[in-house]
């Protein structure tokens, strides 16, 4: 009895870390003292398949816009572009936009922006799909 016990907290213990340890932060090549991710993960869909992941960093005195491609969409792309940027209240463009093809991850060019109320901006273009999302709005 006692084993049952302890193997079965043992595997409560293992959820529990999973849904709430910190957030895994990714790596920004231009920042290399590390960012921390601001507010939830956003998910671009083209109806129920997710095509990507965005998020919103602070670091090394900046905000950074962050998209990921998911693999299984990459798998069956070959051809797209992704885009990246901080979208600033009141502002029309995202600020720090940067735009890449055919890659997995893009990260925005850092902005002067951690005064002001932001969200992370991501987007993908291909022949078959366009769109993108915002992240939450964070102050």
């Amino acid at each position: 009895m006692l084993k049952k016990i302890s193997a079965a907290a043992l595997a409560a213990a293992a959820i529990a870390m999973t849904f709430t340890g910190a957030a895994h932060a990714e790596t920004n090549p231009s920042c290399s003292s590390g960012v921390t991710q601001m507010g939830a993960t956003k998910y671009i869909k083209s109806g129920s398949t997710t095509i990507a992941s965005v998020k919103q960093f602070k670091g090394c005195g900046k905000n950074w816009g962050y998209i990921y491609v998911w693999d299984a969409w990459r798998a069956s792309h070959r051809t797209y572009s992704i885009f990246a940027g901080v979208q600033v209240r009141g502002a029309e463009f995202p600020s720090g936009y940067n735009r890449a093809e055919n890659k997995q991850e893009l990260w925005s060019y850092g902005t002067d922006t951690l005064t002001k109320c932001t969200k992370g901006y991501g987007s993908i273009q291909a022949a078959s799909y366009g769109g993108g999302v915002e992240t939450e709005e964070r102050c």
